[in-house]
């Protein structure tokens, strides 16, 4: 009989057509099999969801990966069904109809691999079906998302203990690029498991071929010209980030007097668009790409030689999020942060837009309850003039929607015309204390984006030493190389 370690390696080469594994990827998968659970922390790229994918494929019952990016799940089941690896999604952008199919199929014990939202949890009929199943491992994708620490909080992540209790408590293997020490101990205190049960798997937080620097810049002339200047020189592709669509069209004009070509994207523009745009962008061998935060899921793309971003992010994990998309074959990559203070300007605005006090959040679902189905008859833009009497750029509202959503008070979107209330208000969102806790974390977690940006010491020991790691100087960032000189 094959011992788990032979099988692993088999289907490592078999199914995935790879000889060697990764720093800890065997070690992960095989403690899974063995029936121990574990927490991953993992540089975006390198391979994280292999310690799961192996295991799913040994094990006789069902894998439940849990995961808060719907617009990620086609595309990840996809890929396993290219490698004849049967995997399926359930989320809300199926119809009532796909859905029912899958459900069957999950009954008949149909997939080895299942890919649903946390909100799914919450669904009777999702409960009924997986019943019918053993689950052998549940692994929770972005795991950092449990946590009211961290800079993606999801409420319904924060019951995974309840979710274990449901399915049997399985093997849990929970996984993340991005997590503060306060971040780690509040994924395990929510798994319901005791800490000295799950082994942490920490494999730093930057690539070492991600070369790290920052440009102080007086306005916006210098900010362009420096971009120019370093795009100039780069032969690959460039992926340039900035806070605010505005901020895209005004460089973008620019630009086009240069004669200099670009792609554009952002959330306002169509889905349809979207996807092309992004499509076009993995096809393409060397481009340039403007973009907002949005920009970013779903992207595996091997060759981003440059990111630059031309405004300061909110946080230290959104900004290693976002470099983390650079250099993903391993080769030298450059990540440029243009630091200027109208920009942090813009930031302290996202605050308190991201924050709204407690009489916003009321108004905005007395508004919705008062509307009722006629609610969709509005576009965005009419809702928000409703709510802000004509201050477009208060985006407040959007806030107060995306919390709606999380919380389940209501289902559906704006854009899909869908939007309707099935809940009351939770009580924390009516509480000051809980609005004012999360203004001041996301304030300093601005401080703390800002003080990297001032820093005259290595970079990348800055980013480790924030997610409570140690790490020796790089060598491989602008103020390493000024003290080598």
């Amino acid at each position: 009989m094959k011992s788990n370690e032979d099988k692993i390696y088999q289907i490592l080469h078999d199914t995935f057509g790879v000889d060697e594994f990764r720093p800890s990827q065997k070690e992960i998968s095989l403690r899974a099999l063995d029936g121990e659970h574990s927490l991953v922390l993992m540089p975006t790229g390198m391979g994280k969801s292999l310690c799961y994918q192996l295991p799913a494929l040994i094990f006789e019952g069902l894998t439940i990966v849990i995961s808060p990016l719907i617009a990620l799940m086609k595309d990840q089941v996809d890929q396993l069904k290219k490698l004849g690896i049967e995997a399926s999604f359930v989320n809300s952008s199926l119809g009532k109809g796909e859905r029912e199919a899958r459900y069957g199929n999950i009954k008949r014990g149909k997939y080895k691999i299942l890919y649903v939202s946390p909100e799914r949890f919450r669904k009777k009929g999702f409960l009924d079906v997986i019943s019918h199943r053993k689950i052998s491992l549940l692994a929770l994708d972005e795991a950092h998302c449990v946590s009211q620490w961290g800079n993606d909080f999801r409420p319904d992540y924060s019951r995974i203990r309840e979710f274990r209790n449901i399915i049997d408590n399985p093997v849990t293997m929970a996984l993340t690029a991005t997590a503060t020490v306060n971040v780690q101990n509040d994924i395990i205190e929510k798994s319901g498991l005791p800490a000295e049960k799950i082994k942490i798997f920490n494999e730093g937080i930057c690539r070492p071929n991600l070369s790290l620097e920052v440009f102080d810049v007086i306005d916006e002339e210098e900010k362009y010209n420096i971009i120019l200047e370093q795009i100039a020189g780069c032969n690959g592709t460039v992926v340039v980030y900035f806070s605010l669509i505005k901020s895209i069209e005004r460089f973008a004009e620019w630009l086009d007097i240069k004669k200099i070509r670009y792609s554009i994207y952002h959330g306002r523009l169509s889905p349809e668009k979207r996807k092309r745009i992004q499509r076009e962008f993995m096809e393409m061998n060397k481009t340039l790409m403007l973009a907002t935060n949005a920009f970013g899921m779903g992207i595996d793309k091997p060759d981003i030689r440059m990111i630059i971003h031309a405004e300061i992010p909110d946080s230290i994990e959104s900004y290693y999020q976002e470099i983390g998309r650079g250099g993903r074959d391993g080769k030298s990559t450059r990540c440029i942060l243009l630091y200027g203070q109208d920009d942090l300007a813009v930031q302290i605005s996202f605050l308190q837009w991201k924050n709204p006090d407690v009489i916003f959040i009321r108004n905005v679902y007395t508004l919705l309850k008062k509307l009722g189905e006629h609610v969709n008859s509005y576009d965005y833009e009419d809702l928000q003039e409703k709510v802000v009497h004509k201050q477009r750029d208060d985006h407040r509202l959007q806030t107060v929607l995306n919390l709606f959503d999380m919380y389940g008070v209501t289902e559906g979107t704006i854009d899909a015309k869908n939007l309707k209330i099935v809940d009351e208000m939770p009580d924390e969102l009516m509480e000051e204390t809980f609005i004012r806790t999360k203004m001041d974390r996301d304030r300093q977690r601005l401080i703390d984006m800002v003080n990297y940006a001032k820093s005259s010491a290595c970079r990348r020991e800055a980013i480790y030493k924030y997610f409570g790691m140690g790490a020796k100087k790089c060598g491989n960032c602008d103020n390493c190389r000024v003290l080598e000189k």
